[in-house]
């Protein structure tokens, strides 16, 4: 965790609920997947988010379990939640102590990523809130008796989520002025009168709710994105594959140094984290770009990924060149992205193939790759 600028945000966890809808006889924070547990990966997040500490809002008959698994984690405070969701954040705003800011999230929604918690903080400090939530893509039906009276507009409806970010003033104002019990913080703000300002969600940010959930949810841990690159091979331009200058009487034209097999893979890796393609992030109009080598792009790519909040799981790649032959070169070239993307050595696979003559990479005008990847939610051991 880090302090940004702009005042302090203090992350309220709230823990204190129990597993009777899951039909867990134990608290679902405490339910393992995988090798970590359910808080474990909520931490996980939020150390790596612009929060500054943490507080956990917890059930006092878990409080020995969970002191144990949030010990290894800074900052970590707790306080004890009440019989409601809506005691419990009253009970945590009261303990907050010094911060402008509070990030209040269900520490059940383990796959929050921290460029999300992110957006949620710096839409607060710039509107006052900030509210994670998604479009909603089913039909959703207004119904009396068993009977369905009229369909809702898409267009209109979001499913909530958290984090929900406010200024600490407002929302301890707004708890403090509306009475009753709720299950969402920003319709206790939007009562007290003010704006909720929802942030872009994320569909893979689920709640553990129901019995389904602990089985249904795992899907969301890993992603896969596909990319593809082609560029002309030209005279007077050096070949460069994966970081690795090949020898060949042509080179591969483009605005960097043209790594097609580099590019690929990039493309891959932003597709599978729902980010933006290179052609968006490093435009050939940059001049700042201009003859870089992909190494460095490639670089900032990782870095992407990884305040998103994923890890590599492993890379497939295919390179078609019709010459030079390139199985002599395939092993460095794989070396050396995996030095670049911080990965083992066996997640990362590279083959070569030719176009039998065929099209432009059979004629010897270009040289084309493609690129498969498994991003998986970031294992980040917190100096475990």
């Amino acid at each position: 965790m880090k302090s940004s600028d702009g005042g302090k945000t203090c992350a309220m966890l709230l823990c204190a609920g129990t597993g009777s809808r899951t039909k867990l006889a134990y608290n679902k924070i405490l339910h393992y997947i995988g090798k970590k547990t359910v808080l474990e990966l909520t931490l996980d997040a939020f150390e790596k988010s612009d929060a500054s500490d943490l507080l956990l809002v917890i059930n006092p008959s878990d409080e020995v379990a969970i002191r144990e698994l949030a010990a290894p984690y800074k900052n970590v405070r707790f306080t004890h939640g009440g019989n409601t969701r809506t005691e419990s954040v009253r009970r945590g705003l009261e303990a907050i102590g010094e911060s402008e800011f509070v990030a209040i999230h269900d520490g059940a929604r383990p796959f929050v990523s921290p460029a999300l918690i992110n957006a949620t903080i710096e839409s607060a400090k710039k509107y006052g809130s900030g509210i994670a939530a998604v479009r909603s893509t089913d039909t959703v039906k207004e119904a009396e008796n068993g009977t369905f009276i009229k369909s809702l507009s898409r267009e209109k409806l979001w499913n909530v989520q958290t984090p929900q970010t406010f200024s600490l003033a407002q929302i301890k104002k707004a708890y403090n002025d509306i009475n009753g019990d709720y299950t969402d913080d920003s319709e206790v703000y939007s009562l007290a009168g003010f704006s909720p300002k929802i942030v872009e969600g994320e569909y893979g940010n689920v709640k553990i709710t129901t019995e389904s959930d602990l089985y249904g949810f795992m899907p969301s841990t890993a992603r896969i994105g596909t990319g593809f690159d082609v560029h002309e091979l030209v005279t007077g331009r050096p070949l460069v594959l994966g970081g690795i200058t090949v020898p060949h009487n042509k080179g591969l034209s483009g605005h960097s140094d043209a790594d097609a097999l580099a590019h690929a893979i990039m493309d891959a890796l932003l597709s599978a984290a729902g980010l933006q393609d290179i052609g968006v992030l490093f435009p050939d109009t940059d001049k700042s770009t201009e003859g870089i080598s992909s190494m460095l792009l490639l670089e900032r790519v990782n870095e992407k990924i990884r305040a998103a909040g994923y890890e590599v799981g492993n890379i497939s790649s295919v390179i078609m060149a019709q010459k030079p032959k390139l199985a002599t070169h395939i092993q460095s070239m794989r070396q050396n992205l995996a030095n670049e993307l911080k990965i083992e050595l066996s997640k990362i696979n590279i083959s070569a193939t030719t176009t039998e003559h065929l099209g432009i990479i059979g004629e010897e005008k270009g040289i084309a790759a493609s690129a498969v990847c498994i991003l998986t939610r970031s294992k980040h051991e917190s100096g475990k």
